[in-house]
């Protein structure tokens, strides 16, 4: 099944490279920029930009950098009466791709549920535009019984914009945040993974068997080819 696909998802992401050089290429014309020597910069990224990063199953894109720059070259666009089709419809599918996590967590019919990650990325206590967080905002509203452990995000610690974006989103958040692994185990009958933390990786280890497991990043723990209650996103 794979080499029967492999083909048509080859040549769909050459026409994609192709649409989306081509709307630069339009945008740039406007600005009197050469599109040329942009993409030649834009090419000699090979750690992000022609690589294999980013190009895994998972889930939505999030954070503070993604989507405003994102929206700042669809401003650009639209104000000079450009059309962008590709550019303007990345938002829209990342949108498309949260509501397919969150119907498929409703799916599970579990109504205690536990995040393993908060933040938009691991390593970070950056909640700003964290994909996960629309997500819990409409399990919260269904009346699931959710808690969350990420040991990055401490509400005392949290600052600034990070703080007001967090408590807008989700007032009563400290509510829902766990410090202790075995407490968040305990309370979860499905386990969330949001983020590839470590630590994530030996709590995992010790969920019981009779428990769900969903995997948003593909994370690698030691008994996970055993588990007959873990699942992924796309595998």
């Amino acid at each position: 099944k794979i080499a029967e696909l492999i083909k048509y998802v080859n040549n769909a992401f050459h026409a994609q490279k192709i649409v989306f050089a081509n709307e630069i290429g339009n945008i740039c014309k406007k600005l009197g920029i050469d599109a040329n020597e942009l993409m030649g910069i834009f090419c000699l990224d090979k750690k992000l930009n022609i690589s294999s990063s980013y190009l895994k199953p998972g889930f939505a894109y999030g954070g503070s950098c993604l989507p405003k720059d994102l929206k700042a070259l669809r401003t650009i666009a639209h104000d000079h009466y450009l059309e962008c089709p590709l550019l303007e419809n990345i938002e829209r599918s990342n949108e498309l791709h949260k509501k397919l996590i969150l119907e498929q967590i409703i799916q599970f019919e579990k109504k205690k549920i536990g995040f393993l990650g908060l933040s938009f990325k691991s390593g970070t206590d950056d909640l700003r535009n964290s994909p996960i967080l629309d997500v819990i905002e409409v399990l919260l509203g269904k009346g699931f019984d959710i808690r969350i452990f990420d040991d990055n995000v401490h509400l005392s610690r949290l600052t600034g914009a990070n703080r007001e974006y967090i408590l807008k989103k989700i007032p009563l958040v400290s509510k829902f945040l766990i410090d202790k692994p075995n407490r968040f185990l305990n309370h979860s009958d499905l386990i969330v993974v949001v983020n590839k933390e470590k630590e994530f990786a030996h709590i995992l280890n010790k969920v019981p068997e009779d428990k769900i497991i969903y995997d948003l990043v593909n994370i690698d723990f030691k008994n996970k080819e055993k588990n007959k209650n873990y699942t992924g996103i796309a595998w």
